[in-house]
């Protein structure tokens, strides 16, 4: 039977960065189709975006049903030169594995095989309920055509889902030290302010967007959007480039704009947060200033899986192995969960994410072999 680091180090050495698979999936439904699964690769279109590959396997019929999910593209490495393994090399030196997607997230995708390959072999191949995995390779891109649309797929064909486990890197210095309950939304905009394009010389003949602009953006950035609660953190608005287009320094430019992001709780909504933007904006603006935000479209809403049987089985499996109880964390960037949540409560628990996107991504040997004992002290548990 495969462990988690043979499992992986065949995941590493496939090329999958967005939007390519290069065999990833394959290598997974060769394992679960393998051990009894009923196993679907699904392509998913759309205009604008790339083909994506999908995963879908189950096993058993009844309920209750757990689903792992996950995704198998990466980011690209980077400068391979700088790398001191091969980034898709799947090398294991002085007790670490090396790749890109070693943490995040084929490394995770791994153990959850590999525990769900010993629980079935420890039960005449069959579980006391439905297992199965949603496995995509859009995460790391734009996400249009991955489990968003795997999700839908399943829906219409009838499947539920009771729970699921997302093996995104959720823990910050040590395994077993953080479970990912909730996230908070996404919502990026760009700022435009008008005004009239002049010679420097003769000011009074235009109106100078960027000292508008740069108050607006003070405006904007100096109130907080809410304090907070006792599931996230305070919402925050950050600007994160201005442009004015203008190459001329003497030719007072027509228009300004500053891009920014909101990483939002679930005091908002995306409509109520664009309202309170929009509001403030233009008591900013007063009858002088003339702007707007265009708005870009957003499936980042926030979300959080309350606390409860779920949750007390997984800090309890995760105890076991680790003799740490978890914090459980709404913070960090987004995942997949967010479209998860409409269909079943859903945590996120993986490996230790201090080396996701760098150069060197790497992770202990003894975290894949412990997160693989947790998530089978999960399925005991589960189906206990």
């Amino acid at each position: 039977m495969p462990d988690a680091l043979s499992i992986a180090r065949d995941l590493l050495r496939c090329r999958s960065v967005t939007p390519a698979d290069d065999g990833a999936l394959g290598v997974l439904e060769a394992l679960l189709k393998h051990a009894g699964f009923d196993t679907h690769r699904v392509t998913f279109s759309e205009e604008g975006a790339a083909d994506i590959d999908n995963l879908y396997a189950r096993i058993g019929t009844a309920a209750p049903h757990i689903t792992f999910a996950g995704h198998t593209d990466v980011v690209p490495p980077g400068d391979d030169a700088a790398w001191t393994h091969g980034a898709f090399s799947g090398d294991v030196t002085d007790g670490f594995l090396y790749g890109r997607g070693a943490v995040d997230m084929k490394g995770g995708i791994a153990c959850s095989v590999a525990a769900v390959l010993d629980y079935l072999a420890a039960h005449d191949g069959q579980p006391k309920g439905s297992i199965s995995f949603l496995i995509t390779g859009d995460e790391e891109d734009v996400a249009v055509n991955g489990t968003i649309k795997l999700l839908q797929w399943a829906a219409a064909r009838g499947e539920t889902f009771d729970h699921c486990v997302l093996g995104e890197p959720s823990n910050v210095e040590a395994l077993g030290d953080t479970i990912k309950i909730g996230r908070r939304g996404s919502q990026s905009g760009t700022l435009i302010v008008d005004g009239v394009q002049g010679h420097v010389a003769y000011p009074h003949r235009a109106q100078n967007p960027v000292p508008d602009i740069a108050a607006l953006i003070v405006a904007l950035s100096s109130e907080p959007l809410d304090a907070g609660n006792a599931r996230f953190q305070a919402s925050n608005l950050e600007f994160t480039s201005v442009d004015v287009g203008n190459t001329a320094s003497n030719v007072i430019p027509a228009q300004a704009r500053a891009r920014f992001n909101i990483r939002f709780n679930d005091e908002h909504t995306r409509d109520s947060l664009r309202a309170l933007v929009e509001t403030r904006l233009a008591a900013a603006c007063g009858n002088r200033i003339k702007a707007h935000v265009k708005w870009e479209p957003s499936n980042v809403g926030s979300f959080v899986t309350k606390p409860g049987p779920f949750t007390d089985l997984v800090v309890a499996a995760i105890r076991d192995v680790t003799c740490r109880t978890p914090d459980l964390n709404t913070g960090g960037g987004t995942s997949d969960a967010r479209f998860i949540t409409h269909y079943c409560p859903v945590i996120e628990f993986g490996l230790v994410g201090q080396t996701m996107h760098q150069i060197d991504e790497r992770t202990p040997v003894a975290d894949l072999e412990k997160l693989t004992a947790i998530y089978r002290g999960v399925l005991d548990r589960y189906f206990a």
